[in-house]
């Protein structure tokens, strides 16, 4: 006893003479959860000198960067010897999962590596992840590509083997030798022109302090006598500021630009060499839209559709979203409508790539673990700007050992640190964007699918944002709002009539955002439908023209920085008609009551259960119970930007 109160002394001396006395412990700790608690701390730096180093996500060679080059040696020598194994042995069922466990073991080790080469801080981990990745997908492109037609001998009526005919189908497993020789080259030409285009599309512009007004260079990051421009500053109250931003931004990379145009031109004479019209068409085998006709249809019905359409200021309400109280919110609305907890775990020394990384274990009612999402939260220099799920690791059964494998996936934002006063406090799209990305955690972690070649978000691109989506209408219902989001320092809830504003606002400005969507959907469909005798930047100008209003401004190129060309290719409208969908679905379902815990469990067994095993509008026609058609997604994103949606709500609730 003696020991605890002399400790607790010092502790309150050093809080009161030191001055480190955060807001947060103003209230008192009991109040927070364990979840909530451990995103509200300030993060310390581990003393790790007698902990043995278990490696990045408790792969032991991941210890070091070296590493990677010992699981890239062993995921190519297991893969080789069940390609052996495939090609030896009779057709039958042993194939599918034979294939499933060689896709496990590339993607165990490629997917990790795919996270690491944008997200460790360190440079020699991230040149050995880029390393991994570019050894897998060359070797596979040539492995899979080369080997023995009798492959493709077997086809049989399950899903998943279906999608593995589908995958090598479109790469071109079925042409004769010299085509699928030249179909390799293709494949490994576009993942060097992918990352050359993703690196670049990122890449900072700079411009001579001289040629800018000195009064706004505080605003940029400088670099000797030059400004650094790595963004648009879109949020910055100067308009002089984003003006600057915005053209030397997005002013024309010349070698960029000749990326792109090769890029585009490789993924079209790959998609006629497999037999497709085009690359749009060859992209969207499987999706909800099927063919790009319809994903054109689409959009020109929904711009035929809106009509013009006020603003909040988002300080007002951070006090109340602190991190720790919207960990706690999605923790409860989890645990509502699903029976599942996320709690906290401590990691183990190396197992994390930054002190700042949080573990969470997310654990079923009856089921127990069902697997592992680790939350890189934090702004750090050298981190992308941009809010991302990252599978690491697919869940499956596995034959081997009758056990099932955990998912593994990452969750990455780039939210400010807590300071000494107050915990990190997010503003209301950044609590939004934080329930978007968990929604695509719990769609990893809810499915419970054989394979891991169709797990969690390994499914059809434009159904895969539908769970995301759906969880940025609970972060908007106050019913669920009101569950978490209370004042950092008082305790307060959150009014509702802040609540009813902040819905307000997102109406306002909904149509035009809506319509920016609409322009980059086409703008992706016209660079990935049949060729044109013209630029990309012709073309851009012509699609901003026709589906946005806003004229093109000279001497910028904004498609150098649509990043999404390179993973969303052909089906950036995915966010489109994921959202139609979304908003089908909590119309319907969840409106009335969005903690009802039998249609979160129907949720989860229509929706979130199957990953890719089962087709898309199968799922969707399972979850409304009736079959939509293109004018029902239409009418369902038009109906959330009318103001009188919520107030026929209320007043059919009440």
């Amino acid at each position: 006893k003696c020991i605890i109160m002399s400790a607790c002394k010092r502790l309150l001396y050093i809080v009161k003479h030191r001055g480190i006395w955060p807001s947060i412990w103003r209230r008192n700790v009991t109040t927070w959860s364990p979840v909530g608690a451990a995103f509200n701390a300030k993060p310390h730096r581990r003393l790790e000198l007698f902990e043995k180093n278990v490696g990045l996500f408790g792969v032991p060679e991941l210890s070091s960067p070296a590493g990677f080059e010992v699981t890239t040696k062993r995921a190519l020598k297991d893969t080789q010897e069940l390609v052996d194994k495939v090609c030896s042995s009779p057709p039958g069922a042993v194939t599918v999962e034979t294939f499933d466990q060689l896709s496990d073991g590339l993607c165990k080790v490629a997917d990790l590596a795919d996270f690491v080469k944008v997200a460790h801080p360190e440079p020699s981990f991230r040149e050995a992840a880029e390393k991994t990745c570019i050894e897998i997908g060359t070797v596979v492109e040539n492995g899979i590509l080369h080997n023995d037609s009798s492959l493709i001998c077997w086809i049989t009526k399950k899903k998943v083997a279906e999608l593995f005919m589908f995958d090598f189908a479109i790469s071109g497993i079925h042409l004769d030798e010299k085509l699928r020789k030249e179909a390799v080259k293709l494949h490994v030409k576009l993942l060097d022109l992918n990352n050359e285009f993703l690196m670049g599309s990122h890449l900072p512009n700079r411009i001579a302090k001289s040629a800018i007004p000195e009064h706004i260079h505080c605003h940029f990051a400088t670099e000797g006598s030059f400004i650094q421009i790595g963004g648009l500053h879109a949020e910055s109250s100067n308009d002089l500021v984003r003006e600057v931003a915005y053209r030397i931004f997005l002013y024309p990379n010349a070698d960029l630009m000749e990326c792109l145009e090769e890029l585009l031109k490789c993924r079209n004479k790959l998609a006629k060499l497999v037999g497709y019209e085009s690359y749009a068409h060859r992209a969207l085998q499987g999706t909800m839209a099927k063919t790009p006709e319809t994903v054109m249809n689409f959009l020109q019905l929904l711009t035929d559709k809106l009509s013009e359409r006020y603003n909040i200021e988002p300080s007002l309400y951070s006090p109340y979203f602190s991190l720790g109280s919207c960990m706690e919110g999605l923790n409860s609305l989890f645990t509502k409508l699903y029976g599942v907890s996320i709690m906290s775990e401590h990691p183990s020394a190396g197992e994390v790539w930054n002190d700042d990384v949080r573990k969470l274990a997310v654990v079923h009612e009856t089921e127990g673990l069902l697997g592992y999402i680790y939350c890189d939260f934090f702004h750090r220099a050298n981190k992308p700007h941009q809010d991302c799920h990252f599978t690491i690791r697919g869940g499956r059964q596995c034959q081997e050992s009758g056990q099932y494998q955990l998912p593994v996936v990452v969750l990455m934002l780039s939210l400010p640190h807590p300071t000494k006063s107050a915990p990190t406090l997010l503003t209301p799209s950044m609590m939004e964007n934080l329930f978007h990305e968990m929604g695509h955690a719990m769609h990893s972690m809810l499915g419970r699918t054989r394979y891991q070649h169709i797990t969690g978000t390994r499914c059809a691109t434009d159904f895969a944002e539908v769970p995301s989506i759906l969880m940025e209408y609970f972060a908007t219902d106050y019913r669920v709002v009101n569950q978490f989001a209370r004042h950092y320092q008082t305790g307060q809830p959150l009014p509702q009539s802040m609540v009813a504003r902040l819905c307000e606002s997102k109406k306002v400005c909904g149509a035009a955002d809506t319509q920016l969507q609409i322009f980059y959907s086409a703008l992706d469909q016209m660079y990935h439908g049949k060729p044109q005798n013209r630029s990309t930047t012709d073309i851009l100008k012509d699609m901003q023209h026709k589906f946005y209003g806003l004229p093109y401004t000279p001497n910028t190129a904004w498609q150098l920085r649509f990043s999404h060309l390179i993973g969303y290719g052909a089906k950036y409208y995915s966010y489109l008609m994921s959202r139609a969908v979304a908003s089908m679905v909590w119309k319907q379902c969840f409106v009335q009551d969005p903690l009802n815990r039998d249609m979160g469990e129907r949720y989860r067994r229509e929706m979130l259960a199957h990953g890719g095993g089962k087709e898309p509008m199968l799922m969707v026609e399972g979850m409304l119970q009736r079959q939509p058609t293109i004018e029902d997604f239409v009418d369902a994103l038009v109906t959330d930007l009318n103001p009188d949606f919520e107030t026929f709500i209320m007043d059919s609730t009440s």
